[in-house]
């Protein structure tokens, strides 16, 4: 660490200058991580591989922090996975850098950072972005100019928020991308939504397999069109097998029957879907 720029903050009140720009060494317990911190996950595995690395090296770049008004601590700005791993390193001092900012603009700051390391998950991102929005009053033509995304990426965004909590889950951890969740907004409703994102997750569908399965899910409660009255004058016992057989294969299922025989129509839209089914019947 550059000699020059290494100064120890007391704990207590009398301390060395923390002015805008300081770079100091500072003790890890006078640290506190923002309140409501746009990154709310971190890998505990890759945590510890950071926290090896630390103490063989130290930590190299410095966190950014701000003085806490009325407090003789820090809040952390941008590099709180450093900070967590310095903390398992058990790291007394870590180098930081002071920057004279309001809350809101901390939050940015972190916000920004986070996005330029692609830190965040799809969530934590539409999380941010709606906070911005709520809290802070932009719009998405100033977000997307913020954070240096188009307009279409923060709509797209906010729109995972729309995604029941479970799902939402799913996205977090890994099971679904961002784009197997943008087509399960398609789905009629939270209940087949949510029934949907779980046969995505057990098939390991490919996004365009979802985006059938969406569609199949949407025609399905589709008012009947050319051909429908058919449909309605069904048995409610075929009306009942192409419902479970539909749901069974994830797409569309016709049962058409008469004087006791008749023949089973499995749907599918592509190549993909054909050949996921294939591997369910066969």
């Amino acid at each position: 660490m550059p000699a020059q720029t290494e100064r120890a903050a007391s704990p207590g009140g009398a301390a060395p200058s923390y002015g805008e720009g300081n770079v100091f060494s500072c003790p890890i317990d006078k640290i506190v991580p923002q309140r409501g911190q746009p990154r709310q996950h971190f890998d505990s595995d890759r945590l510890d591989e950071l926290a090896q690395s630390l103490r063989e090296h130290g930590l190299l770049e410095p966190l950014v922090v701000r003085r806490r008004p009325g407090q003789d601590d820090f809040e952390l700005i941008a590099g709180e996975r450093r900070w967590r791993a310095a903390q398992r390193a058990d790291l007394k001092q870590v180098l930081v850098v002071v920057r004279d900012v309001s809350a809101k603009d901390a939050f940015e700051l972190a916000l920004i950072e986070n996005i330029q390391r692609e830190d965040l998950d799809p969530i934590e991102f539409a999380e941010a972005m709606d906070r911005l929005v709520k809290e802070h009053g932009y719009t998405q033509d100033t977000l997307a100019q913020r954070v240096g995304k188009d307009r279409s990426t923060i709509a797209n965004a906010l729109r995972l928020l729309r995604l029941p909590a479970t799902v939402r889950e799913k996205v977090v951890v890994g099971e679904l991308s961002e784009g197997h969740a943008r087509a399960l907004l398609g789905a009629p409703d939270d209940k087949q939504l949510s029934d949907l994102a779980e046969k995505v997750v057990r098939g390991r569908l490919s996004v365009r397999q979802t985006e059938a399965l969406v569609r199949t899910a949407k025609d399905g409660k589709a008012p009947a069109g050319k051909g429908g009255a058919g449909k309605d004058n069904k048995p409610a016992n075929v009306r009942d097998l192409e419902s479970r057989l539909t749901k069974r294969l994830g797409t569309k299922v016709e049962v058409r029957e008469k004087d006791g025989k008749g023949e089973i129509i499995v749907k599918y839209a592509n190549w993909d879907e054909l050949d996921r089914l294939l591997d369910v019947l066969l």
